[in-house]
């Protein structure tokens, strides 16, 4: 029987239990239940509740609306978010007079009743992350204020809605959605922007919808991409020399039957893959090449390289892509039978690895819920069925010969093709007024004119200012159509406009391949060459020596450390070849000893690179780790040092100088294991060093580790791969006090025991060393926790594993990303934990949980 917590009969807390049914004690004249996380599937018999004001039903295994609540006519507040209910009867919101609170997110609602506008009183509606196609049932809602519909499949938002005379709305949230009327972007700068896009749809009748489609080419280095790119912009093949090869990203233009492509070709060499997070976006149509003539259907390294590994990055990043597979290279294969021998290997495999993926996500739900107690586990299934509902499309593969002009215009039909179907790529075009399509194309005049810099940087006022020129709208009206274009044409790749970054918000890179020009002067595979090839006369104008550069050289080989310096130099360098002495421009994108520039800045700011400290790493005035101490997570950048150096992990090789320093693990090592499904991102470990070693002034960093020092405590992060699984490793070592007996390995235990029948002064000791050692592991789950969001695509699970030697058992952390500082040391009650193997530890070796005081 549930036990009912509490004595106030109006107030009932049930959650948490394992409920399956409501309990036939609970008193029907209950005001307020919250039953949120427990295992109920149906609400049977809750109609006697009739004097319910609020009920709390979240993060429940519920699959139905029940009729029944059609009786609860004083119900205010609703809660039925994270279940899995998939449609909503007519007839029940009209008798919910009363109800002003609904929150239904997380579920598998594909539509709404067409009568929940009857349901007057609704001031908050949350419908985000379901299936819902339209919001159209919603017009009507007199007292709507806070409507929340993100990632959904929503294409328009009904304009009713949003009409000035009678709208209460104040939030609407819409951001994950295809839409195509009004435009994602719009919906970024809230009621207001929404509203004035429809003010102006009724003013310009003569709308047409903007076919613009990001095209973004990827693949292994030499696969083709360059080749294919230009010749589908030329329209008959084009040859790309070895040495003309992309580096970083090359954009261009292709126009044909009212769509514009934007063509983003990206180069396959890892260095600049490291960097692809910070230009590739969702919607975008992917293009993924293959070489027919390298792939080996008898190698299974050959599919995963040219292949799975994109895929799996693309789904890691935004999988909801749509990816084309482009054969390339078939005039070098023996013959049309190989080609399309290699083409059906590649399907199947693809197919077969996508199952598998599915099969896998499935498994690993079907474990979390079928636990001892699944509702600890609710989040984790829900992050699960996010997964499930993503669908990646990945089109059949093309073979085409490049030498072929035939062949490049199949391609292109091809490509028309897939974008205008909806079953395949969905809204590709956005709906824009008159005027937001004459703002573009001021903009386009003023490149033509030569009004805007050929480099393309200008303040958002400047150029503001500019269209005005061209342009029959008040400075009002244009501000707010100016910050939804600048998203729009951001989103699809016509510029950059990095808004997000506070110290280049007002600045916009009309010219993207610019900006990533001045890119590729850092992040490139021949980075040690270029840097021996600096001129003594770069040298001189940052007042450097011809020795100091190879200080500069050997400390990028050894290290992965680039002087600030020499950042300068290299990017001044390229800049001069582009817009000559123009020294205010080189003074912004270069930077100076006192101000960093916009390249440094967005290196940092995307965790390319590390702002560290010349010479040794090791720096003895570490401050204490204290959480939430906002001087102590800014410890580092306040201590930054314009003339000093940047950490690039991407250029270390091994990992000898955190071995070294480390040692070997020890048996008593506090230890966390972080699984990642389907698997670490490409990448993804070099950003974890950047921000984990951000919070902490000592560190020692290495290709696939990193030590980090807190005081006398230590704490080594590394990405591992045990029996296949990829996993992200902390273990924390206890400060040396004395000497310990290494060989027994019950040894923290009977310290612990001992210390038990000391002073409480040693136990309380023992508490602020746990508390210590577990906050230095939480504060790098942190970081985990924050990146892995970034991959939509990207699940994780955290165990302990069990610190008996030789046993391949281990405990399993419950959900604990909404935990706050005081719920993690009461993560598990009981003082002792025994896993499968039968070994028993105390859990403060297992989990966040501090020792128990006894009373003195």
């Amino acid at each position: 029987m549930a036990a009912i917590r509490g004595l106030n009969w109006e107030e009932q807390d049930l959650s948490g239990q394992n409920l399956k049914s409501i309990p036939q004690t609970l008193p029907s004249q209950v005001r307020s239940v919250d039953l949120q996380r427990n295992k109920l599937k149906r609400l049977i018999s809750i109609s006697r509740f009739t004097h319910l004001v609020e009920l709390n039903l979240s993060r429940n295994m519920l699959i139905e609306f029940s009729n029944e609540m059609r009786h609860l006519d004083k119900l205010e507040t609703l809660y039925m978010n994270q279940n899995n209910i998939r449609s909503i009867p007519e007839g029940i919101f009209p008798h919910l007079r009363s109800l002003k609170l609904v929150k239904l997110s997380t579920n598998r609602l594909a539509k709404l009743p067409s009568d929940i506008n009857q349901c007057t009183s609704i001031t908050y509606l949350d419908l985000s992350k379901n299936c819902l196609q339209s919001i159209q049932p919603l017009i009507g809602l007199p007292k709507l204020e806070e409507l929340l519909v993100e990632k959904n499949q929503l294409t328009e938002l009904p304009s009713q809605l949003f009409q000035t005379d009678n709208c209460k709305l104040t939030v609407c949230k819409a951001t994950g959605n295809p839409l195509r009327c009004p435009p994602e972007e719009v919906c970024v700068g809230g009621v207001m922007d929404i509203q004035s896009y429809f003010r102006q749809m009724e003013e310009s009748p003569d709308t047409h919808s903007a076919w613009t489609v990001k095209t973004m080419f990827l693949g292994s280095s030499m696969a083709g991409k360059s080749t294919l790119c230009r010749s589908l912009k030329q329209g008959k093949p084009v040859v790309v020399a070895v040495k003309d090869r992309t580096e970083g990203i090359e954009i261009s233009q292709l126009y044909t039957e009212e769509v514009r492509f934007l063509l983003w070709d990206f180069a396959g060499q890892e260095e600049y893959y490291l960097t692809h997070h910070v230009f590739i976006t969702p919607r975008a149509l992917v293009i993924l090449t293959v070489d027919l003539a390298r792939y080996n259907i008898m190698e299974p390294q050959s599919f995963k390289d040219q292949v799975w590994f994109w895929i799996n990055n693309i789904q890691l990043r935004v999988p909801d892509s749509v990816v084309l597979l482009v054969g390339t290279h078939c005039d070098q294969c023996r013959d049309q039978e190989e080609v399309l021998e290699k083409k059906k290997n590649i399907e199947e495999k693809v197919k077969t690895m996508l199952t598998n993926r599915r099969m896998v996500l499935k498994q690993r739900k079907r474990n979390l819920e079928e636990s001892t107690d699944p509702a600890l586990f609710m989040d984790q299934v829900d992050e699960l069925d996010c997964l499930l509902e993503y669908k990646l499309k990945v089109l059949d593969l093309l073979p085409v010969d490049c030498t072929k002009t035939e062949d490049i215009t199949k391609l292109k039909s091809h490509i028309l093709t897939c974008i205008q179907s909806d079953s395949v790529f969905l809204c590709s075009d956005s709906i824009l007024p008159k005027s937001y399509q004459e703002v573009e194309q001021a903009i386009y005049t003023l490149v033509a004119l030569q009004d805007i810099p050929g480099h393309g940087i200008i303040s958002v006022e400047e150029l503001s200012d500019l269209i005005l020129n061209h342009v029959k709208l008040s400075k009002e009206k244009l501000h707010s159509i100016l910050r939804f274009l600048l998203r729009y044409l951001h989103r699809i790749g016509v510029i950059i406009w990095y808004e997000e970054v506070s110290a280049l918000s007002d600045r916009v890179f009309i010219q993207p391949s610019f900006l990533i020009s001045m890119f590729k002067t850092i992040v490139r595979h021949d980075l040690t060459q270029q840097l021996e090839e600096v001129s003594r006369d770069l040298l001189v104008q940052e007042g450097a020596l011809v020795k100091q550069k190879f200080i500069w050289v050997d400390d990028l080989k050894c290290r992965g450390t680039l002087h600030n310096v020499a950042i300068r130099i290299l990017t001044r360098r390229e800049l001069e070849k582009v817009v000559g002495d123009d020294d205010d421009l080189i003074r912004e994108v270069v930077g100076t000893k006192r101000e960093a520039g916009i390249i440094l800045t967005l290196l940092q700011y995307f965790e390319v690179c590390l702002p560290s400290l010349v010479g040794s790493l090791l720096n003895p005035k570490a401050l204490e780790f204290k959480p939430g101490e906002k001087q102590w997570e800014c410890a580092r950048m306040a201590k930054r040092d314009l003339d000093g150096v940047c950490l690039f992990p991407m250029y270390l090789k091994d990992d000898l100088i955190v071995c070294h320093t480390w040692g070997e693990d020890k048996q008593d090592d506090l230890s966390v294991h972080v699984y990642f499904l389907p698997e670490i991102p490409h990448g993804f470990f070099h950003r974890v060093i950047i921000k984990t070693c951000s919070l902490f002034p000592t560190h020692w960093v290495g290709r696939e580790q990193c030590l980090l020092c807190c005081g006398n405590r230590l704490a080594l992060v590394r990405q591992r791969n045990k029996d296949g699984d990829p996993l992200i490793e902390i273990r924390c070592r206890r400060p040396e006090k004395g000497e310990r007996n290494e060989k027994n390995s019950n040894h923290f235990t009977e310290r612990s025991n001992a210390l038990q029948s000391h002073s409480k002064v040693c136990l309380l000791s023992l508490f602020t060393e746990f508390q210590q050692l577990w906050d230095l592991i939480l504060a790098v789950m942190s970081k985990l926790l924050v990146l892995s969001r970034e991959w939509p695509g990207l699940t994780q699970q955290v165990h302990t594993p069990c610190p008996e030697r030789g046993c391949q058992h281990y405990f399993t952390w419950r959900d604990w990303q909404e935990l706050n500082n005081t719920d993690f040391y009461n993560f598990v009650n009981e003082e002792k934990l025994v896993c499968q193997g039968g070994h028993t530890r105390r859990t403060e070796l297992i989990f966040p949980k501090v020792p128990t005081l006894p009373q003195t």
